[in-house]
């Protein structure tokens, strides 16, 4: 189960006309309560997304009741129009589930610039078709139903092969996720949208660190191509339903562990990806700083072909750390592929065919040999498949 196996949350995927395949297209989270505790990780992008704009404004006061999801478009740089879409979206929910509409968060996804009347008819379906889809009315066999997380996942998807699902189980409490997410996965977050439901008893301020560190080690350093989406949006909601209230540590421990398995997921669903590279950066002089060279080298197209190839270059490594400006001397890093250290103190170290790359799970190791800190980027390499899938998009 994903959303829905936390106590006091209900969800729907249903199939509203907006994808051409036909398929489901639009999901609903509604959390039940008692509480309604929430907290969200925006894009930081400058160029945000209509459903961002209002979510933004909505989770000002911290609190969510439900969240609206659609496929098929992305409602961005639709104008006025587009707003005005989001804000009847919202408020056809808010009539539905007898609530507000600031109550209700908005999250699209799909192919920017498309977003006119039809568009509108569709999502608006969608949100009458899955509140009648709802599974069970408040308190009746709340977080028991599989099927309805699942159609929810498989609903947010766009070049998604698999929906991403994730439950992890804390001291009396449950917390659940969904994403979505194959490509385009960068920094602030990725083109990704992510729903996490716990029945924890937890005020929104607790929520809300604890999803920012969560996110900090995780989604944020999922870099698959170096480019950010405009739709990126991660959200936390609470119900209290199971009456246990963790602890601060205790929360963001499990949280973290939830978004650190939905991470893998995306990572491992990167359109036309070959090969799951991990970049550990090791012995740096801070943690910011093994972030910034580990995606140095993750966003290097050259690396990520030879690592398509097959071909352990670490001089392709050696070439894009150079250009950080971390504290770190180029003539004193070891690089190592797959176990086999292939460059010690800037030269050459054990033969490049003692290497094997054909496994799908890669790991790059980076020692720079300049303090204690660490840090792993998780990218993908660049492959035929992949300019394939993202220059054949919108057709």
């Amino acid at each position: 189960m994903s959303v829905t196996a936390a106590a006091g949350f209900r969800a729907a995927g249903v199939a509203a006309g907006l994808k051409s395949s036909g398929g489901l297209d639009v999901a609903l989270v509604v959390n039940d309560g008692p509480r309604t505790s929430a907290a969200a990780v925006f894009t930081s992008n400058r160029a945000k997304a209509n459903p961002v704009l209002w979510s933004e404004q909505a989770m000002q006061d911290s609190s969510a009741r439900a969240v609206i999801l659609n496929s098929g478009g992305a409602n961005c740089f639709t104008g006025a129009f587009g707003f005005q879409t989001t804000h009847q979206t919202a408020e056809r929910v808010a009539e539905r589930l007898r609530i507000g509409a600031v109550e209700v968060q908005v999250c699209s996804t799909g192919l920017i610039g498309e977003g006119g009347e039809a568009f509108r008819e569709a999502v608006l379906r969608g949100v009458d078709l899955a509140a009648d889809a709802l599974a069970h009315g408040p308190g009746e066999a709340a977080g028991a139903d599989a099927e309805a997380g699942l159609r929810a996942a498989q609903a947010i998807m766009t070049t998604d092969s698999v929906p991403k699902q994730a439950v992890v189980e804390g001291d009396g409490f449950t917390i659940g996720g969904m994403a979505k997410g194959a490509g385009m996965l960068a920094p602030g977050l990725a083109t990704m949208l992510v729903v996490l439901t716990t029945d924890a008893d937890v005020d929104a301020d607790v929520l809300d660190r604890a999803l920012r560190a969560a996110t900090r080690v995780t989604f944020d350093r999922l870099d698959s191509d170096g480019c950010m989406s405009t739709n990126d949006t991660v959200l936390l909601l609470a119900s209290g339903a199971s009456g246990a209230r963790p602890d601060e540590a205790t929360l963001t421990a499990a949280v973290t562990a939830l978004c650190d398995e939905l991470a893998h997921q995306l990572q491992a669903d990167a359109e036309g990806a070959t090969h799951a590279i991990a970049i550990e950066v090791r012995q740096a002089a801070s943690e910011d700083e093994a972030v910034v060279v580990g995606r140095s080298v993750a966003r290097s197209n050259l690396f990520k072909a030879a690592i398509f190839g097959n071909d352990p270059n670490w001089g392709r490594v050696l070439s894009a750390i150079g250009t950080t400006d971390a504290s770190f001397d180029p003539y004193d890093v070891d690089v190592t592929f797959n176990g086999v250290r292939v460059c010690h103190a800037g030269t050459p170290d054990r033969p490049r065919e003692e290497v094997d790359l054909t496994p799908r799970a890669t790991h790059i190791v980076i020692d720079l040999n300049a303090g204690d800190a660490t840090a792993t980027i998780r990218t993908n390499d660049l492959t035929h498949d992949y300019v394939h899938e993202n220059s054949a998009y919108a057709s």
